[in-house]
């Protein structure tokens, strides 16, 4: 190892996942509580830190399998908080990333073991150190994307109904959304397909259910909600 930059300080660089999932028409957010120190018991975003055999994106994949079990999940990096006094146990430096699950995929034994839980975006509990801000600044850059890119499908079973579908984004950008509109822009997309199958869960005549097909998106890319 060269002596470079001994000169400059050494500090710690941190993960800290988003982890966002849908379920009975609600965005909720996977949190844990601490039982270590410091903030012990208090509510926190699922973090790590970055080894030294890995890249940042490699940390937060992992961040993200050690409390979930699941891989090749939508990932985005949303940006660095480095206050000075932001984590009162050492300096870091840490790197936000948020991820879209479905909610019926994830590990369950795993999560219980870290002590998370699933809270409603809409009903958060004061967060340690910085994690407040990170989840604004995540749900920003999560409603922009999804609304030119089809990334809202990571939180859906692999067959959905349009009611389902249209409130996801209604979660998403929390506003509702006009029923005939959105169907007339369903309508248009290739990639979003109706199969034979049907959903009785919510009547007797039941609702025809949609699947998203990824070959046809990328034939033809065009997305806007």
């Amino acid at each position: 190892m060269t002596a470079y930059y001994s000169t400059n300080p050494r500090f710690y660089v941190g993960i800290d996942c988003i982890i966002f999932g849908f379920e009975k028409n609600q965005l909720n957010l996977l949190l844990l509580k601490r039982n270590f120190e410091p903030a012990k018991g208090q509510w926190s975003l699922m973090g790590g830190f970055v080894q030294a055999d890995e890249s940042t994106d490699d940390a937060a994949k992992r961040v993200l399998y050690e409390l979930t079990g699941l891989k090749d999940v939508y990932m985005e990096h949303i940006g660095a908080f480095g206050e000075i006094d932001r984590d009162p146990g050492e300096r870091v430096v840490s790197l936000a990333y948020y991820a879209l699950i479905n909610i019926n995929e994830y590990d369950r034994a795993l999560v219980q073991q870290h002590n998370a839980h699933w809270v409603n975006v809409n009903e958060l509990p004061d967060l340690i150190f910085d994690h407040n801000q990170m989840v604004e600044k995540a749900r920003r850059a999560m409603k922009e994307k999804a609304s030119s890119a089809p990334i809202g499908f990571n939180l859906l079973p692999e067959l959905f109904t349009l009611t389902q579908l249209q409130n996801l984004y209604e979660a998403i950008y929390g506003e509702p959304i006009d029923k005939r509109n959105f169907r007339k822009r369903i309508a248009y997309m290739g990639f979003i397909e109706k199969t034979d199958k049907i959903d009785k869960t919510g009547s007797k005549r039941g609702a025809s259910l949609y699947k998203f097909n990824d070959k046809a998106y990328r034939k033809d890319p065009k997305f806007r909600l």
